[in-house]
């Protein structure tokens, strides 16, 4: 009686192994040129990992495009299916071979812990005011239907960066150097133009300073002390380089700005004034403050050719080691390595204003320029990329606010790196090897 009793636990035990072994305990998405829909999957993963559901997420990196890898259930089957992402049930026994192949190649794993919170910087929905352009990544985010909340400068100024309660920030077609994005020659008779003065003007005068430069000055300092206190910032357009041109004035204490734009005059000797010290990314750039001139700096590349066709804006995606250098591996997942190009005011940037501890992800092929770059500053990260949207390769001013349909662009290369930013702050970070 007692051994029949050994052997019937004996049988029941090899059971569960030989089930859990065969029967499919994941999902795996994959994020190579089999997926249906490349952006959604981002969305699926995102969803899985929101309270009340908080289930084990994984990146796998280099593996078929940076696939996912979901738990296995029925909500999270319905909720792909309904979204259009396709995924594979794989057993426990299958996902060990892939992890087999990945310890054997440059390929690593990532757990993904959280739902990052996000915040988008813009006025707000509010506002009489809109911007007569889009912005890509409230495009991606609302696509993949991720959330995010809209902070603009009395959020900022308020301190709702260092509540906790946002691991995410984006910067868009910002000009933080109070120039009001270089628009005064063209646009200056437009009434968007004259709508948008107003409210920076009206917003500065709230904070109680006298001046867009100054004012906009302050909110950077902000923006970078939540970078070193954890958060994670991404920027693209003329984010990145007015960003930087603002933090070198110190404070605003240097006048950049022609007396056509604030009243006041160009502080004599401005260039040598500034302070490249204080910067994210960029150094040794000279200004152009000429309100008639539509770029900010050197930073940028002015290059005047505006045919897609061309290639010349292409750029090509560098390869890292996943297992040593997990941070850009996660932010250059792709399901491919070359990304047809696209214009911004900032369209990208002049690898001799980098400075040497910026890692550059993305560059021109045979250029000086460099398209995509990640830095480090404190305890937070910092992610750029030139260009305005990746799917409307000029997008001019004149052409409104018309949002790119993502639709038509589900395995859209440049929108792929816009979501790795997102579900970046959501990776657990693995222990420094001693």
């Amino acid at each position: 009686m007692c051994s029949t009793n050994k052997l019937s636990s004996l049988s029941l035990l090899l059971f569960f192994v030989i089930t859990s072994s065969v029967y499919p305990q994941w999902l795996l998405v994959p994020m190579d040129n089999t997926q249906v829909n490349h952006l959604k999957a981002y969305g699926l993963t995102y969803w899985t990992l929101e309270v009340p559901r908080e289930y084990d997420a994984k990146w796998l990196l280099n593996y078929r495009g940076g696939s996912f890898l979901l738990n296995d259930s029925p909500d999270v089957q319905l909720k792909a299916q309904v979204m259009g992402v396709s995924f594979q049930p794989i057993s426990t026994a299958e996902y060990g071979a892939i992890q087999v192949e990945m310890d054997n190649s440059n390929m690593d794993e990532i757990l993904l812990e959280k739902a990052p919170k996000i915040a988008v910087y813009a006025p707000s929905e509010d506002s009489p005011y809109r911007d007569p352009w889009d912005d890509a990544v409230k495009i991606a985010l609302e696509y993949a239907e991720i959330p995010y909340d809209t902070i603009w400068d009395k959020e900022v100024e308020a301190g709702v960066l260092f509540t906790g309660q946002y691991d995410w920030l984006h910067l868009h077609h910002e000009d933080f150097t109070g120039q009001h994005g270089k628009f005064h020659s063209a646009y200056k008779g437009q009434v968007w133009y004259q709508q948008r003065k107003h409210l920076f003007e009206g917003a500065a005068a709230d904070a109680g300073f006298n001046s867009v430069p100054k004012h906009k000055a302050y909110i950077t300092q902000l923006i970078q002390d939540y970078i070193v206190k954890g958060g994670f910032l991404f920027a693209m357009c003329s984010a990145p380089e007015t960003l930087d041109i603002a933090l070198s004035t110190n404070g605003g204490s240097v006048d950049i700005v022609a007396p056509e734009l604030d009243g006041t005059p160009l502080d004599p000797g401005y260039q040598s004034k500034l302070d490249f010290n204080k910067t994210f990314a960029f150094e040794k750039f000279v200004l152009y403050p000429n309100p008639n001139r539509y770029e900010f700096s050197n930073i940028d590349n002015p290059r005047p050719e505006l045919n897609p066709l061309s290639g010349l804006e292409d750029f090509i995606l560098f390869e890292f080691a996943a297992k040593h250098d997990p941070i850009p591996t996660m932010l250059t997942q792709n399901h491919v390595n070359q990304v047809r190009g696209f214009l911004g005011q900032t369209t990208s940037f002049n690898k001799n204003t980098i400075r040497e501890t910026i890692t550059i992800m993305g560059d021109i092929e045979g250029s000086r320029y460099a398209k995509y770059i990640h830095g480090k500053l404190g305890k937070g990260t910092f992610t750029f990329l030139g260009g305005h949207d990746p799917e409307d390769y000029r997008h001019l001013v004149g052409e409104g606010r018309v949002p790119t349909n993502l639709d038509l662009h589900k395995h859209s290369p440049g929108y792929r790196l816009i979501l790795n930013n997102i579900l970046f702050p959501a990776a657990k970070k693995k222990p420094q090897k001693t």
